[in-house]
């Protein structure tokens, strides 16, 4: 079975972007978008552990204001919405109903594991349906005061055991989480 792996940047205080979905707190810990580091460097090799990516139209829209229809070219691409009516992009498959039954099926497959790179309405869905498995945070060091939390809605209480961390010179902190399944 194909795990499901919730990857994604986070401020201390818990915010994966803005309330208008803008992510210029985490471009600003990065030194820019296109600046080279060590964070980037594994970053960029992350990719080669998934060879899916789930997306909310929220997240996946982020790249359309920079023109980018294609955000994951080396991976197999969902975009959920039930507001859009055809994807943008050729190579960006549209799920406009039973995502969860798709995901289950996905993770039934042959392949690497799944990537959910966004976002917390998304997330929270696929928690409570216990269909999340790890829990990779890129944790900011930086306050963004209020924004868009990590799950839009509530999920149980739930342990989490951490598999490893990594800490980088900006302060950047990675947290590989395995979530303990409920008795």
């Amino acid at each position: 079975m194909r795990k499901l792996v919730y990857y994604v940047a986070i401020s201390a205080d818990g915010f994966i972007c803005h309330e208008d979905g803008a992510i210029d707190g985490f471009m600003n810990q990065h030194g820019g978008a296109l600046q080279q580091g060590p964070h980037i460097d594994d970053f960029l090799a992350s990719y080669m552990d998934f060879d899916t990516v789930l997306m909310g139209r929220k997240t996946y829209d982020l790249g359309v204001k920079f023109g980018v229809t294609n955000p994951y070219p080396m991976l197999k691409q969902y975009l959920f919405s039930r507001s859009m009516t055809e994807s943008p992009d050729e190579n960006v498959e549209l799920v406009r109903e039973k995502a969860v039954d798709l995901i289950r099926n996905l993770k039934t497959e042959a392949g690497k594991p799944i990537w959910l790179c966004g976002g917390a309405e998304m997330a929270t869905t696929l928690f409570q349906e216990n269909l999340i498995d790890e829990l990779v945070l890129k944790l900011n060091p930086f306050l963004m005061g209020k924004g868009i939390p990590l799950f839009s809605g509530v999920v149980e209480q739930t342990d989490l055991r951490l598999e490893k961390s990594k800490v980088y010179s900006n302060g950047c902190v990675w947290l590989y989480y395995q979530i303990v399944p409920q008795n």
